[in-house]
């Protein structure tokens, strides 16, 4: 396969990596440290807003993510988790900015909430995660992250999909579980600031 301009599929990876390459070999110790600072800097922003409903809009699959079918019909959430992306055309832009909107079950916050800091989970979260839950030198941050993104974590962790070593304070927590337990705890964390 060829793209118009003749080059075949896999030399346009390598002609990158070329240049990338030639690139980062003329960046000096200095601008390299200049360039950490700028991106350390940098405060994280959440790009999720999490509304509790009892109606989502109706969604279809569009390019492997949910988008809102046309005409604005609701449907009953039930207990799912619908994220879709505020704006579609954005998100397909690949704008950095693009926003999401989490649509969870009503009360799924104050149940996650409640469920992040009780004892019943053998570990708090904070205990790992920090008490702001933005992570810690030991375990990531989860405040603010994809609910979408965090259940699955969850559920991996509960059937046994993650098993790298870092993974192993999660199993016995996630193995307690229900599927309503994990949406409230990931509606609450993604409710949370970065």
């Amino acid at each position: 396969m060829e793209f118009k301009t003749g080059l075949r599929t896999n030399s346009v990876p390598r002609v990158a990596t070329d240049l990338m390459i030639k690139a980062s070999k003329a960046v000096t110790d200095q601008e390299l440290k200049e360039a950490a600072a700028y991106f350390a800097s940098i405060k994280p922003r959440s790009n999720i807003s999490v509304v509790e409903t009892d109606t989502v809009p109706k969604t279809h699959v569009r390019d492997l993510f949910l988008a809102p079918m046309d005409g604005g019909e609701k449907e009953p959430i039930g207990q799912r988790i619908i994220e879709i992306p505020e704006n579609v055309e954005h998100f397909v832009s690949r704008d950095a900015r693009a926003r999401f909107i989490a649509y969870v079950p009503v009360g799924s916050i104050q149940k996650g909430r409640a469920l992040a800091a009780s004892s019943d989970l053998r570990v708090q979260c904070a205990a790992c995660h920090g008490a702001d839950l933005k992570g810690t030198a030991v375990a990531p941050g989860i405040a603010a992250r994809s609910p979408t993104y965090m259940f699955r974590q969850l559920y991996d962790f509960r059937s046994g999909a993650r098993k790298g070593a870092n993974s192993e304070p999660m199993k016995p927590v996630a193995e307690q579980l229900s599927m309503e337990d994990m949406i409230a705890l990931v509606a609450y964390t993604a409710s949370l600031t970065p």
